[in-house]
C-alpha cells in the first residue's frame, strides 16, 4: 500500500501563485507515476499533470501549460505542482495520485482545496 498526504491549498488571487505537495509513504519503491488531479463542483475530475519517477517525463494538460510545474524529490518521495498565473477556473479540488504503471492510478490522497478569487 500506497499513503498520500497533500498540502498546501488555499485561496489565493488571480494572478497568484500556490505550491502544491504530495508527500508519498509506504510500498514507494513499486510506484511508476505520480499526478495532479482536479476536480471542480459539478464536473468530473481531470488529470492536470504527471511526472514519471525513473525519467522524470511529465504531462501537462493544454488548460495548466505554461503556468504549472510539476516536480519531484525522489529522496523524500514527495511530488510538487507549482501555479502561477492562476485563474478562476483553476479553482477546485486537488487530488495527488499515484500508480505502478502508465495511466494507472490506483493511490489517492484526500485532496486539496484550491481557491482563487477573481
Amino acid at each position: 500500500q500506497v499513503q498520500l498526504v497533500e498540502s498546501g491549498g488555499g485561496l489565493v488571487q488571480a494572478g497568484g501563485s500556490l505550491r502544491l505537495s504530495c508527500a508519498a509513504s509506504g510500498r514507494t519503491w513499486s510506484l511508476y507515476a505520480t499526478a495532479w488531479f482536479r476536480q471542480a463542483p459539478g464536473m468530473e475530475r481531470e488529470l492536470v499533470a504527471s511526472i514519471t519517477w525513473s525519467a522524470g517525463g511529465t504531462y501537462y494538460a493544454d488548460s495548466v501549460k505554461g503556468r504549472f510545474t510539476i516536480s519531484k524529490d525522489n529522496a523524500k518521495k514527495a511530488v510538487y505542482l507549482q501555479m502561477n498565473s492562476l485563474k478562476s477556473e483553476d479553482t477546485a479540488v486537488y487530488y495527488c495520485a499515484a500508480g505502478v504503471a502508465l495511466r494507472s492510478w490506483a493511490y489517492w490522497g484526500q485532496g486539496t482545496q484550491v481557491t482563487v478569487s477573481s
